[in-house]
C-alpha cells in the first residue's frame, strides 16, 4: 500500500458494494481509497473507534442550485450536516440556466455535485412558499435540441434528464413532457429520472413508460397516486416495472413519502432501491429535513442498517452509473461517511403529519471528501 494521507482508525465498516461489515481502518492518498486492514500508518489518523465509517453518502434526489433556484440549498453545508460527499441535483437546471449552475456552483463545490438535466428550459424556476408554477405546464418550454446539446457538452456531471409530471408539475400538459424526456433520452443514452405527483397522470401510466435503468423518484406517495391500491396491494404495473429494471426512489421531499404507503410496501416486500431525501428549502426544516433524518425512517419500518446504507452508497452509484462511487474500495474515489447510532425516542415525521417514535436514529459525525477530513462544525448536526 502507497503511504498515507490519512486513516481512519477503528471505525465499524460498513461497505455494501464488498459485503463488508468489520472493524477495521481505512486510508486514503491522492484523493482515492488506498487500503483497509488493521494498523494501518498515514500522515494523519483519526480515531473513530464506536462510529460507522461507511462510503461516501450519495443522495440521489437533492435541489443544490444555491442563488439560482428558490428551492436550492448549498451543498457544502449539506455535507457538514448530513454527511452527503454526493448530492445528485435532479432538475433544478433546465439547459437555459444549466451554464450558471455548473460555473457558479457546481465547479466552485468542494463536494461532487452531479446533475439531471431537466427537459424544461428553464428548470424548476418558481418553487416557493408563495408561488408554485409547475415547469412541465408549459410544453413551449420542452427544450428537446437544447437538452441534448447541454447534456452532450457536460457529460462528466449531467447523468440524466428529469421530467416532472402530475397536476402539479405539469398540469394540462399531463404525461406529454414525458415524450420529450424519453426523446432526449433515447438520443443522449441517458437515463431518465420521472417524478410522479398527483394524478393526472396515474401512477401506473407513467411506470408503464420506464426502461430498465430508469428511476421513479417519490415511490412511497401517499394518495392519491400511490403505489398501492385500496388494499394495501403493490400495483401490478409497479411490480412489472421492477421485474424489467426500473428503480424505485425514495425521494421524501415536501410531499412525498407517507408512512401508510412505507408500511404497505415493506410489508408486501418492496422495499425501495435507493432512499433519498429531495432536500431543498421548503423541506430541510421538516419534514424531509436531510439524508441522515430520511434513512432513520427506515430504521423504523424495520429494515436492516447495512441495507439502509447500501441504499444510500452502492445502490445510487449503480443507478448513476458511478461505479467509482458508493464504495470504500483500494482506487474508489477517496468518500467517506462517519456515522453513529443513536439510542432514545424519536419523533419522525412523514408529509401528511403522521408521526412514528423511533428508538434509533442516525446521526453524521464528519466526512471524508477526497480523502481529505471535513468534521461538522458546533451546531450543524441535526
Amino acid at each position: 500500500m502507497m503511504a498515507a494521507d490519512l486513516v481512519l482508525r477503528g471505525g465499524r465498516v460498513i461497505d455494501p458494494s464488498q459485503d463488508l461489515d468489520c472493524v477495521t481502518d481505512v486510508a486514503f492518498a491522492d484523493g482515492v481509497v488506498v487500503g483497509l486492514g488493521d494498523g494501518l500508518s498515514g500522515d494523519s489518523i483519526h480515531d473513530v473507534s464506536g462510529h460507522i465509517v461507511t462510503p461516501g453518502l450519495v443522495d440521489l434526489h437533492t435541489h443544490v442550485y444555491w442563488g439560482g433556484t428558490s428551492l436550492g440549498i448549498d451543498a457544502e453545508e449539506y455535507a457538514r450536516l448530513s454527511g452527503v460527499t454526493t448530492s445528485v441535483d435532479t432538475g433544478s437546471a433546465g439547459p437555459g440556466n444549466f451554464p450558471g449552475f455548473r460555473r457558479h456552483v457546481i465547479d466552485q463545490s468542494a463536494v461532487r455535485i452531479l446533475a439531471y438535466l431537466n427537459i424544461s428550459f428553464a428548470g424548476i424556476y418558481a418553487f416557493s412558499h408563495r408561488i408554485m408554477v409547475g415547469e412541465s405546464h408549459d410544453m413551449r418550454l420542452m427544450a428537446a435540441c437544447d437538452a441534448v446539446e447541454v447534456a452532450e457538452a457536460n457529460r462528466d456531471v449531467i447523468v440524466g434528464i428529469k421530467v416532472r409530471l402530475g397536476r402539479i408539475a405539469s398540469g394540462s400538459s399531463g404525461i406529454a413532457p414525458l415524450d420529450i424526456a424519453l426523446q432526449v433520452a433515447d438520443k443522449t443514452g441517458l437515463p431518465m429520472m420521472v417524478h410522479i405527483d398527483e394524478p393526472p397522470p396515474t401512477y401506473e401510466a407513467v411506470v408503464e413508460r420506464l426502461r430498465p435503468g430508469d428511476v421513479l423518484t417519490h415511490c412511497y406517495r401517499p394518495f392519491p397516486n400511490a403505489p398501492i391500491d385500496g388494499k394495501g396491494q403493490v400495483r401490478s404495473e409497479v411490480l412489472k416495472a421492477r421485474d424489467r429494471g426500473v428503480i424505485f426512489d425514495i425521494g421524501h421531499g415536501k410531499g412525498s413519502f407517507s408512512w401508510k404507503t412505507a408500511r404497505a410496501m415493506m410489508a408486501a416486500g418492496f422495499p425501495p432501491d435507493v432512499i433519498s431525501s429531495d432536500v431543498h428549502q421548503l423541506c430541510i426544516n421538516g419534514p424531509a429535513y436531510d439524508q441522515v433524518t430520511t434513512m432513520s425512517k427506515f430504521l423504523c419500518l424495520g429494515m436492516k442498517l447495512q441495507d439502509i446504507i447500501a441504499r444510500a452508497t452502492s445502490a445510487p452509484a449503480f443507478a448513476l452509473r458511478r461505479p467509482e462511487l458508493g464504495g470504500l474500495r483500494p482506487g474508489s474515489v477517496g468518500d467517506a461517511t462517519i456515522l453513529s447510532v443513536q439510542e432514545g425516542e424519536f419523533p419522525f415525521e412523514d408529509v401528511l403529519g403522521e408521526f412514528v417514535i423511533g428508538s434509533q436514529r442516525l446521526l453524521s459525525k464528519g466526512v471524508v471528501v477526497g480523502g481529505c477530513w471535513w468534521h461538522p462544525s458546533p451546531g450543524e448536526q441535526h
